[in-house]
């Protein structure tokens, strides 16, 4: 395995733990850029443990956060276990590791879509946070905007919508494939649309000082009669990925491989993602080029039954399905990943 994609910690990468009191792990390249903190990283049904990651250009006290399914649980247990140490605070602050890191270092949010397990967070952590944007597609900053924070669900925190405002949140609409430089800071973003069942998400191309990480918010896999969002994500960032400016993708994985197709509900399998991983190889020129990329996956569903973990049913249906060289990792609350 190329040197970039590992450094240590290699028997821990092979199976994923689910003790939610471990420690967090730090997985990390030879020369890492990011770091990727998972504030989040379920689907439903467990209400601690949704969809949100704070990623940092290494060395800097700027973040933004990846979708807010879960933020002020997800930033204190962070802080509980040690997963914020690395991240410079003022000095002779009354605030809690976790509260500076929610008022100061997050700059910005990147909402991929409007769905309660990816916003829940936003909504109850807001009285306590300060003034910032939120980056998302016309679509669902409106959702936001007129059923979220309208005054009846809960208080008008944005500069749109019902009055009278609060106007706490500036509401940034992002115009696909285009490329908009965040707010206080050095980093840039671009926004793809995704299909999800009757919603459209969104996939965040975060870039800083020539290097790359994709997050993906819900989506599902392109259908022969539909549009094709994830092939036409995959030629946008095909160059960044053949020249190694991008190695870590954040996405998806819902249900395992058994799930029936009539119940997906916009989400992905492992045999979905491989598909599609097959094509951005083949896009990229050859399976070459995707070997060693490091995909960690997210938004696995709870489930209230008996039986084997889906965490890790799904990592074994990915990795029997892989025959292509992507290393995958099982996002774990709390973890970092330095890429």
């Amino acid at each position: 395995m190329p040197l970039r994609h590992l450094k240590t910690l290699r028997d821990r990468l092979q199976t994923p733990r689910t003790n939610a009191t471990s420690t967090p792990v730090t997985f990390t390249d030879a020369h890492p850029h990011f770091e990727v903190i998972a504030l989040g990283v379920r689907s439903g049904v467990a209400d601690g443990n949704l969809s949100s990651y704070l990623i940092r250009p290494l060395g800097t006290n700027e973040a933004v956060l990846c979708d807010a399914g879960t933020l002020g649980h997800g930033l204190k247990r962070a802080e509980a276990v040690g997963a914020l140490n690395d991240i410079p605070i003022m000095p002779n602050s009354t605030l809690s590791r976790a509260g500076h890191v929610l008022k100061q270092t997050i700059r910005a949010y990147l909402i991929s879509h409007a769905h309660l397990d990816h916003v829940a967070g936003l909504v109850l952590t807001s009285p306590e946070d300060t003034p910032k944007p939120l980056y998302a597609l016309s679509q669902t900053n409106a959702i936001l905007a007129e059923n979220l924070f309208n005054n009846r669900v809960w208080g008008a925190m944005g500069d749109k919508g019902p009055k009278p405002r609060i106007g706490k949140y500036t509401y940034h609409n992002m115009e696909p494939g285009q490329s908009h430089t965040l707010q206080d800071t050095t980093m840039n973003i671009t926004a793809w649309p995704l299909s999800h069942a009757s919603t459209t998400s969104t996939a965040f191309l975060i870039q800083q000082k020539g290097s790359a990480i994709l997050y993906f918010g819900d989506t599902q896999a392109d259908q022969p009669d539909g549009p094709q969002n994830l092939h036409n994500l995959w030629e946008a960032v095909a160059p960044l990925v053949q020249n190694n400016t991008l190695n870590t993708i954040i996405i998806g994985v819902t249900y395992p491989d058994t799930h029936p197709d009539d119940a997906l509900c916009g989400q992905l399998r492992p045999k979905d993602l491989l598909t599609s991983l097959r094509e951005l190889g083949h896009i990229c020129g050859g399976r070459h080029h995707i070997r060693g990329l490091r995909v960690i996956i997210s938004h696995v569903k709870e489930t209230f039954h008996d039986g084997e973990c889906p965490t890790r049913q799904i990592y074994r249906d990915l990795q029997d399905g892989n025959d292509i060289g992507v290393h995958f990792l099982m996002a774990e609350q709390s973890a970092r990943y330095l890429v």
